[in-house]
């Protein structure tokens, strides 16, 4: 347990920054789903919708420190890869 009243602040402030990482990275999973929904169903126009709207919440997560840079990006790619099938299909 913190002891300082330095410790006692910083404890306090990783709490307030987990809880809001933890919304953060909940709401780009979210917008992931929607792009995961809409490729499942087959709809080519919905899901590039969806992952338009998935990109920028993903980035966001980027410049936020909540995912990794590489990360992001492989998941928009891989996830406009399966879109861009969808039309071929």
């Amino acid at each position: 347990m913190a002891n300082t009243p330095q410790s006692k602040k910083r404890a306090r402030q990783t709490e307030r920054r987990t809880a809001v990482n933890k919304n953060r990275r909940s709401r780009i999973r979210t917008f992931l789903r929607k792009v995961e929904e809409a490729i499942a169903g087959g709809n080519q126009q919905v899901a590039a919708e969806a992952l338009k709207n998935a990109q920028p919440e993903l980035m966001r997560g980027v410049t936020k420190g909540v995912v990794h840079k590489n990360t992001a990006s492989r998941k928009i790619s891989r996830l406009a890869a399966r879109v861009k099938a969808l039309a071929a299909a």
